[in-house]
């Protein structure tokens, strides 16, 4: 809920609650995996570049998702998607099952502020999706931050699909969204 800048005569704090976006390329040349444009770094280079992300700092980041290149057609025709009203209606009412959920928690309004702590109270999961969970954290190398932010992705797909209870599907969904620990980590 803070930021500290420190300088050499002075530090200020000042109150922050940042929403971090972030982008990388697949490797140094950009082109790992594209259809259209072969590659042409070297797996030595491809590694070297990956373990340059640090897995805390992936740690800290709720959705790693791929978004792979597209052709120019593609992306000047129509999308035939959800129309945003629908989408926006369905955010508002997660944000007010999620509002309502936390009520007793000061400065809580969101499942991605739950500490570790209050979220093993409140985010109660089935053993089948304990079962599936330790399967990723162990598949995956994953650490507890990472499993906790799972969870958390978990519940608020739950909210926005209107369900109570987090479902495998919900929690299948959210590890789908780690595909940098998936792809990137388990090659250090």
């Amino acid at each position: 809920g803070k930021v500290t800048i420190t300088r050499t005569k002075n530090t200020i704090t000042y109150p922050a609650n940042p929403m971090l976006v972030c982008a990388l390329n697949p490797c140094p040349c950009g082109y790992l995996g594209n259809n259209s444009k072969a590659c042409s770094c070297s797996q030595q280079e491809i590694m070297r570049y990956r373990t340059r992300i640090s897995g805390p700092l992936l740690d800290c980041i709720d959705l790693h998702i791929d978004v792979p290149s597209i052709k120019y057609k593609e992306l000047s025709e129509l999308a035939s998607g959800e129309n945003s009203h629908i989408i926006a209606s369905r955010v508002q009412r997660a944000r007010e099952i999620q509002v309502k959920r936390y009520k007793d928690f000061p400065n809580i309004f969101s499942n991605a502020q739950v500490p570790a702590h209050i979220l093993k109270k409140i985010c109660i999961i089935s053993d089948a999706c304990h079962k599936l969970l330790e399967k990723a954290f162990d598949k995956l190398g994953m650490s507890a931050r990472a499993a906790d932010r799972i969870i958390k992705v978990s519940r608020t797909i739950a909210d926005l699909s209107g369900e109570p209870d987090i479902q495998v599907s919900h929690l299948s969904e959210a590890i789908q969204y780690r595909s940098l620990d998936r792809n990137y980590q388990h090659h250090e």
